[in-house]
């Protein structure tokens, strides 16, 4: 009979809670950042319509795809130790 290990992966609450957390960072963070660009900054934060708005949707999507598949993991999955 061999002796099989298996690795225990991360829990489910700090896969889901990272998910959560990188989403909100890069939604504020990144729409903050086309805001100042773009002019879309008011009192209250940020308000974006039509191109801007595709950008900094489209830089959400580029955050997860760029950290998940070339840096090792997004942000909150490293600082969680959120990785399978």
């Amino acid at each position: 009979m061999t002796d099989t290990q298996f690795q225990k992966g991360p829990s489910t609450w700090r896969i889901v809670l990272a998910a959560i957390l990188d989403f909100l960072t890069a939604f504020f963070v990144l729409g903050y950042l086309v805001a100042s660009l773009f002019g879309g900054k008011t009192e209250e934060g940020f308000n974006l319509q039509g191109g801007p708005a595709l950008l900094m949707m489209a830089l959400v999507i580029a955050y997860f795809v760029v950290f998940n598949r070339f840096l090792g993991g997004t942000i909150w999955k490293r600082i969680l130790r959120a990785q399978r």
